[in-house]
């Protein structure tokens, strides 16, 4: 059975909105890819900020308001532009994985203009850090859309997923565990609670996410036995990967001693998707998805069943589909390995990350130097 956190670590509901489907380090020195993108002296509680996270896998936004100690979103969007699909084999970033996120980005462009944002930060993740075309393809970007984005480092990633999802974290005691199933990488953040923003105590970046993974072991085999060979080489690759950090964590595993102690939080695609089989939702709903826990058993059992099943089979299975049904064995390998690192009863679910994050530092930015002046950000762009 599945449990929902308190209505308090909730989000408030958009006010409005579009999106193509459902869905502590110190932050990096130097161009940060923040801009001013609104009219110029814009001030006031009513001022808008805007997020962009284009990943390995997707491309998304978020626009909000400041509304108290949260924000409300009012636009978001949100798309499957594979941008490191190749990526493993030429370690570019193909013509066609280009133009997919160009176009979705184009529309986040013309997003934030129509809504008047005044501050926005705009980031990659994996695939750009590691394609050798990747500053090529950023410097295209602004030239194309207007916007400049920061390609930001792993452990930037890590601090920004922590910050925006770590409110859905359960109530406890003793470190616990973030993480993020991403398409090119996956982070893994030992957290320590705090009175505001938890305290990161070790984290790690392996290059493993749902479409890195995916490419490197191949085509699937057309019987369960081979499906089952190339769901093992997964976990073996991910378990050389997580070993060091298995490592060094491991004390704090075994204090507290018991399973039911631990505590672990999610924020992917991968973790949402199956809490979504687990809820036997006909279709994704993530005002039932985002916060709640479900038993690691139960995620493991979904991830044996999904492992063992062909594409085609996995493509009519609700809330997978036909843009995740390639990419959600590879998740759940690494969700299992995960679960094998930090053995936690109970997983929370969280439909949040890297925009919520960006969004919760904007506004704490702007808010802190709207009476002191203009933030200065360098040339305004989108």
């Amino acid at each position: 059975m599945a449990d929902h956190l308190p209505p308090v670590a909730r989000e408030p509901a958009a006010e409005s909105g579009t999106a193509d489907e459902p869905g502590v380090p110190r932050p990096a020195t130097g161009d940060s890819g923040l801009r001013r993108t609104g009219a110029r002296g814009a001030s006031g509680p009513r001022q808008a900020y805007a997020a962009i996270d284009l990943g390995t896998n997707n491309c998304r936004l978020l626009i909000a308001r400041p509304a108290g100690d949260s924000f409300v979103v009012i636009d978001a969007f949100s798309r499957v532009v594979r941008l490191g699909e190749g990526l493993a084999q030429s370690g570019r970033l193909s013509d066609a994985a280009m133009d997919r996120a160009l176009a979705a980005l184009q529309i986040c462009a013309d997003k934030l203009r129509r809504r008047n944002v005044h501050l926005a930060r705009s980031v990659a993740t994996e695939a750009c850090r590691r394609a050798s075309n990747g500053a090529e393809f950023i410097e295209r970007v602004r030239r194309e859309t207007g916007i400049a984005l920061n390609v930001i480092s792993a452990q930037e990633e890590a601090r920004l997923a922590v910050l925006g999802c770590h409110i859905l974290l359960e109530q406890g005691e003793g470190p616990a565990v973030i993480f993020d199933i991403g398409g090119g990488s996956t982070e893994l953040v030992l957290i320590e609670s705090g009175p505001a923003v938890p305290r990161i105590l070790d984290w790690q970046s392996v290059p493993w996410g749902v479409v890195s993974l995916s490419e490197t072991c191949g085509p699937e085999g057309a019987d369960a036995t081979q499906r089952a060979a190339r769901y093992q080489r997964m976990r073996s690759l991910v378990d050389e990967a997580f070993a060091p950090f298995a490592e060094r964590i491991a004390p704090a595993r075994a204090d507290p001693p018991t399973a039911e102690s631990l505590r672990l939080l999610g924020t992917s695609g991968t973790v949402t998707t199956l809490a979504s089989l687990h809820l036997d939702l006909p279709s994704y709903d993530r005002s039932a998805v985002d916060g709640v826990i479900v038993p690691a058993t139960a995620m493991r059992a979904i991830a044996s069943r999904l492992s063992g099943l062909s594409l085609a089979e996995r493509r009519e299975v609700p809330c997978i589909g036909r843009e995740r049904a390639d990419l959600v064995v590879a998740g759940c390998a690494i969700l299992e390995s995960i679960l094998d690192i930090w053995p936690a009863d109970r997983l929370g679910v969280a439909d949040r990350g890297i925009r919520e994050g960006i969004l919760r530092s904007l506004m704490a930015t702007g808010l802190r130097r709207d009476g002191a002046g203009a933030l200065r950000t360098g040339q305004d762009a989108v």
